[in-house]
């Protein structure tokens, strides 16, 4: 690693609100190089040809975002119901959402990308959903894994979550379920979710005008709102909280 590249990943590791004096990351100066080299293999993305690239610090990410979400709003939001805290959860672990984060904490300039990736403009959200999820992979590594892992990556990602978990809670209609069920069905190669709305009166203001039914992927869920997009909006919910409360495959 040059040492541009090494101040480099220093300072972007301090604009995180990690350093080696907190306790949580690069623990003593005998440490820096390999916590580095974590650090950059998640920054790392596949298009390069590296051979240690981001693939497997993603994987990895994958799993520990949904456990740090769920302790969060365990501890941040205990009144909410299972299903309601497994919807918002879907929220804030959605690619749309690591995107976002991914543009607030300045991340595309600390990568290393491919001619590829580099040229794909259209594809840049995943690709910064991508390194933004193995970087929450890389912290939980160099933050000590079982062993305090995902203390860091609660550190990190904490006050991210709670400024969207109250924003969405102040507005539910803020929650864009749909949009969250075409991600995953699209990612699990099960095309589009398919929508079908009624209306069950014509009283205007009627919070249950609208019944809607989604279809996806052998799934199926219900909503009712004041309008067709708001059934539309907890139908999707509904299933999204049915995929999480889901044992997994083999389970």
């Amino acid at each position: 690693m040059t040492p541009e590249r090494r101040q480099q990943l220093l300072a972007f590791l301090e604009s995180l609100g990690f350093g080696s004096g907190n306790g949580l990351l690069l623990l003593d100066p005998a440490a820096d190089a390999a916590a580095l080299a974590t650090i950059d293999e998640a920054l790392t993305h596949s298009s390069t040809g590296q051979p240690r690239h981001h693939d497997r610090l993603e994987f990895l990410g994958d799993a520990v975002l949904r456990l740090a979400a769920a302790e969060f709003l365990r501890s941040a939001h205990p009144s909410l119901s299972v299903g309601d805290s497994s919807a918002l959860r879907a929220q804030l672990v959605s690619d749309r959402w690591l995107s976002e984060l991914a543009r607030t904490i300045a991340l595309e300039p600390v990568l290393l990308l491919g001619a590829m990736a580099t040229g794909d403009r259209a594809g840049r959200a995943t690709v910064l959903a991508e390194c933004c999820e193995a970087l929450v992979g890389a912290i939980y590594t160099v933050g000590g894994g079982p062993q305090g892992g995902l203390v860091a990556v609660q550190h990190w990602l904490g006050p991210h979550w709670q400024a969207s978990a109250a924003e969405l809670l102040a507005d539910p209609l803020r929650h864009n379920w749909k949009s969250v069920l075409q991600e995953w069905s699209q990612g699990q190669g099960k095309g589009l979710p398919a929508y079908h709305c009624r209306e069950r009166s014509r009283v205007h203001g009627d919070p249950e005008r609208f019944e809607c039914q989604v279809e996806v992927g052998g799934l199926s869920g219900e909503g009712r709102g004041g309008s067709r997009r708001e059934a539309e909006q907890q139908a999707a919910r509904a299933v999204l909280a049915a995929l999480e409360l889901r044992p997994a495959p083999g389970c």
